[in-house]
């Protein structure tokens, strides 16, 4: 801060001063780290799910990593344009990490196979990905499998070192807004006015947090969308 301004000081050495802020910075994707997943991603290695890539594998056999909700959905999405589609999990059960209403539809879903305890050790492929290596963390047993696809839901990190000291965050750096910042009803320390901070505003007046990057936001594209119209009326 800056009197009453908030100052954002990048790189370069530039600064903007403002008023208000608004963080919407998203987050970044966990990524896969065996071997060939580098160099393969973006050819047959995906990080997230579009349309355009799903409808590139109509009638392939398709994986998908992940045991959370993501990656269910991304599973039953993928289930309409590919002939199957695989979960791969390292865990011993979905139950502990996806909810229980996707679990249903995707045990529903005739063309999903869920492969618990299983993960993937190595991608391989020339030009674009050709085929998995599988690992059974029970046994260790490894086994090759051939696809072109992969899509990676592994969760996400915010990126938020550089707020650290600024602004209030959570243990894994999502950024803390509104409700959230109340402890015992008490407004976070250092807080100057006599308001409680506003829905989306973190602990400095004045700076407030949409999308992803946010505290227990929902990680979806309208909710993120929808915040950042809702951190401008409180910005107003």
């Amino acid at each position: 801060a800056r009197g009453s301004s908030r100052v954002v000081r990048f790189a370069d050495g530039g600064e903007v001063a403002a008023h208000t802020v608004v963080l919407a910075t998203g987050v970044e994707y966990h990524r896969l780290a065996v071997p060939g997943a580098d160099r393969l991603t973006g050819l047959g290695v995906f990080y997230g799910l579009s349309a355009t890539e799903a409808s590139t594998c109509a009638e392939r056999e398709v994986y998908v990593v992940g045991g959370g909700n993501s990656a269910g959905q991304a599973a039953v999405f993928l289930a309409r344009h590919a002939r199957q589609v695989t979960l791969l999990v390292r865990a011993a059960a979905l139950e502990g990490s996806m909810s229980h209403y996707l679990i249903r539809q995707i045990r529903e879903v005739g063309n999903v196979q869920v492969r618990t305890g299983t993960e993937v050790a190595a991608v391989d492929g020339e030009q674009h990905l050709e085929r998995l290596e599988l690992c059974d963390t029970g046994t260790g047993t490894m086994e090759e499998v051939a696809s072109n696809f992969l899509f990676v839901f592994i969760g996400a990190a915010p990126c938020t070192e550089w707020l650290d000291g600024v602004v209030a965050r959570d243990p894994d750096g999502f950024l803390l807004t509104g409700p959230a910042l109340l402890v015992g009803g008490k407004r976070p320390s250092g807080w100057p006015l006599d308001r409680d901070p506003y829905h989306l505003e973190g602990s400095v007046p004045g700076i407030f947090a949409a999308g992803d990057v946010r505290a227990n936001s929902v990680k979806r594209v309208a909710s993120a969308v929808g915040e950042g119209a809702m951190a401008i009326q409180l910005v107003h």
